[in-house]
């Protein structure tokens, strides 16, 4: 978290307030309940206006993606897909999309392997069936291009500048290029052509895939390779490797001491009070979910304390995130893997490891893990 947001990180450290106003920022939440009550109550506080995720995303999205919708049309367009994230569909697709035997294959066989650029090449795995491209053809070039759009927001900017609009539209354009070929083809194979069958419309189509490009394949490749650090550093990965029982719950834990997204964005449209903090119309609401989650203690999959939580750092209410169960499929195929390469002789070890610095969302620039 220090690596990637130096400035930003201590700051928001520093508030122990459950709700406070910081000049410059906006009003900063960092209770759970409180958090909470504020996803929830979309008639106060939503997803566009002043500060809110439209700011960031309607300039290089266009209007009509989840990220920056509310009221009926959201509603609307979260109903028609909501078949293309149930599990039923998600599982196999990641279990296609990810190599994950030959992982624990390379493991075995004494490779150390940097976890991050293993998880790259998922995600550009996910991304082919996302935009209808050969995975091939999704190099790290690419994948890096689109991780750059995310690199241009910053906390204390509400919106981004007019060339990086510009950049992040041609990056993007490039990939929808594809999508849009494979939605008006109907193929589907391939998740553009799949959301024709669903009713879409080409640009609800391409919005989606937008969305679930930036915001799903950079929440993976930060998590995994930090939740096996996790496990590694803090002595729970051995009992995983005898206990699958405790893989949900570490999962689960690992996402509450990470929060792979630290902080959402809400505008206020109408007067209300969070706490004892009253807020007005343009108010720019920032929910420090990381803050929040860690509140509850270290992490303990025994304990389990996220439970409570019901997944607060995939959201609540209607912008509950739609891609978790695509996300935790990823998540275990992976885990799954790694345990699998570790044994009592042979447990998996850091090799070595470099957090990224400068990025939306806190990660490792490399983590290479080994078993040898």
């Amino acid at each position: 978290m220090r690596a990637a947001h130096p400035f930003a990180y201590p700051l928001l450290r520093a508030s122990k307030a459950p709700v406070r106003r910081v000049p410059g920022l906006g009003v900063l939440v960092r209770d759970a309940d409180l958090l909470r009550a504020t996803l929830m109550n979309t008639a106060s506080f939503s997803k566009t206006g002043p500060g809110a995720p439209s700011d960031l995303w309607t300039p290089v999205l266009g209007p009509a993606v989840l990220l920056n919708m509310e009221g009926a049309d959201h509603l609307a367009l979260r109903r028609k897909l909501g078949s293309l994230f149930a599990p039923s569909y998600v599982d196999p697709l990641a279990a296609e999309s990810l190599p994950t035997a030959a992982l624990t294959a390379r493991l075995r066989s004494g490779e150390a392997i940097d976890l991050v650029d293993e998880v790259k090449r998922y995600a550009s795995a996910m991304i082919s069936q996302l935009v209808g491209l050969r995975v091939s053809e999704v190099d790290d070039d690419l994948f890096d291009r689109v991780s750059s759009i995310t690199r241009f927001v910053r906390l204390a900017r509400p919106r981004l500048t007019a060339p990086q609009v510009e950049r992040a539209r041609a990056i993007l354009a490039e990939l929808t290029s594809h999508a849009r070929a494979a939605y008006r083809a109907g193929d589907e194979q391939t998740v553009p052509g799949r959301m024709r069958s669903l009713d879409l419309s080409e640009d609800e189509a391409m919005g989606a895939v937008g969305a679930f490009v930036l915001t799903g394949t950079e929440t993976l490749v930060s998590y995994i390779p930090r939740l096996v650090a996790l496990l590694v550093d803090s002595g729970w990965l051995p009992f995983l490797a005898a206990d699958r029982a405790l893989v949900e719950p570490a999962i689960a834990e690992g996402l509450r001491v990470t929060t792979p997204s630290p902080v959402m964005l809400r505008s206020v449209v109408a007067d209300d009070a969070i706490g004892p903090v009253a807020v007005h119309p343009g108010d720019r609401v920032i929910l420090a979910t990381f803050a929040a989650n860690r509140a509850l203690g270290p992490f303990d999959p025994s304990a389990n304390v996220a439970a409570t939580l019901k997944q607060l750092w995939f959201g609540a209410g209607t912008h509950f995130c739609l891609g978790a169960p695509l996300a935790m499929a990823q998540i275990r195929l992976t885990l799954d893997a790694l345990l699998d390469a570790s044994s009592t002789a042979a447990p998996l070890r850091i090799v070595s490891r470099a957090p990224a610095r400068g990025v939306l969302i806190p990660s490792y620039e490399s983590l290479v893990v080994g078993t040898a």
